[in-house]
């Protein structure tokens, strides 16, 4: 089955791509096109040029920031984003803090935060894994004991993505030690310049300072960073995990790695041609973009229906976390078969096809690195086997 859009539709595509031509700063482009990591200054600047246009954070309420756009406009700039390449704003304050915030903050906090939050003035982590819950959120540990007008939490976060960087943290901690699992949870918002918090350093497989571990030792909370209500925070992390969820299929970003990957091969020898007229590697291409097709669909199927939903997650976000993340792996195994052994590491010069190059300067170097670190896409905001379980509860009824 073909999309098709509306004229309207593609004229909203066109303003997209053409902003995007003019806006995204070369080098910055240039990073996300070999899959560098942006610095925080990069990222922060790149962010206030969205902002200006009024695009930093499109999917919000329009009275905080957001775009009246359809949801099919919302799927066009999101997948042009990838596809110009263009970074996509973080995801903690886009795609979670600030919608958790319109759905469940008071007054005070959306007036406080959200503009900040746009502006990216200011930057927030995510505190939910620890060691021993990870994929079983619910089973956390770090308390958070009532003191007055404040929280005082203890306990440790892993997997902390980008909490060096940043200046918020909203975390999940547990408020009544007694009561079950998905009870006695609250979500609360952490300054992370608050005494007694520490960051360790965690370098992942790709040669990135990427994840953290973090430390509270006695930290103190004031009552007021508290979302939601008192130990029901679950209901507000279910919320966030649906958006997240749905966020990780990323098929645009899947479809760019696809193209990408079609316009190296072609500059790639093999056999008497070069790679892209491989049979074999033709067919890997073409499975590769009808399942893409497929996923895209359902996306736009669940971004059509999310109103239904409300506060609660569409269980059908579990299938484009499962299916986007299995094809986001898909592409970057599509791009390491065309590296080829020139992705390996190396401190001399070597030869990709028939001229030699510094290895630090190739396109083939930064492959690798992404390759390793998509890996972990299957795991984060809940692991593919959990989302199994969630489909067969949810959509089964098992």
């Amino acid at each position: 089955m073909e999309l098709r859009f509306t004229p309207e539709e593609l004229a909203f595509r066109d303003e997209v791509r053409a902003f995007l031509k003019s806006a995204v700063p070369a080098s910055i482009q240039r990073k996300v096109e070999f899959g560098q990591r942006l610095s925080k200054d990069e990222m922060v600047s790149w962010v206030k040029i969205l902002h200006a246009k009024g695009w930093s954070c499109p999917a919000w309420a329009p009275e905080w920031g957001g775009q009246a756009w359809s949801a099919t406009q919302h799927y066009i700039f999101k997948e042009e984003l990838h596809m110009a390449p263009a970074p996509e704003p973080i995801s903690f304050n886009m795609n979670m803090i600030g919608p958790v915030l319109i759905a469940f903050g008071t007054q005070a906090q959306k007036e406080h935060f959200l503009p900040r939050v746009a502006k990216m003035d200011y930057w927030f982590c995510q505190g939910f894994s620890e060691p021993g819950s990870g994929s079983d959120l619910a089973s956390l540990r770090t308390s958070a004991v009532r003191d007055g007008d404040h929280y005082v939490l203890n306990g440790q976060k892993l997997w902390t993505s980008t909490a060096h960087h940043a200046d918020w943290c909203f975390v999940l901690v547990r408020t009544d030690a007694t009561a079950k699992k998905q009870q006695g949870i609250s979500f609360l918002l952490m300054d992370m310049k608050t005494p007694g918090i520490s960051i360790r350093p965690i370098v992942t497989l790709d040669g990135h300072h990427e994840t953290n571990e973090m430390f509270l030792d006695n930290v103190r909370v004031p009552v007021a960073n508290l979302v939601g209500e008192e130990n029901r925070g679950w209901d507000v992390a279910k919320f966030l995990l649906g958006s997240e969820r749905g966020g990780i299929a990323r098929v645009g970003l899947s479809k760019f790695r696809v193209r990408r990957a079609k316009q190296l091969a072609a500059q790639v020898p093999a056999g008497d041609g070069v790679l892209a007229d491989e049979s074999r590697f033709r067919e890997r291409v073409a499975a590769l973009e009808v399942e893409l097709k497929a996923l895209e669909m359902t996306q736009m199927r669940v971004i059509a229906d999310s109103e239904k939903f409300g506060h609660a997650p569409d269980p059908r976000s579990s299938i484009l976390k499962m299916k986007g993340s299995e094809l986001q792996q898909a592409a970057t195994e599509l791009l390491m078969e065309v590296a080829g052994y020139n992705a390996l590491e190396y401190d001399h010069e070597f030869v990709v096809g028939d001229r030699e190059v510094e290895g630090n300067d190739d396109w083939a170097r930064t492959i690798a690195p992404n390759y390793y670190w998509v890996r972990h896409v299957s795991i984060v905001g809940g692991s593919n086997e959990i989302q199994h379980n969630i489909l067969a509860k949810s959509l089964l009824g098992l």
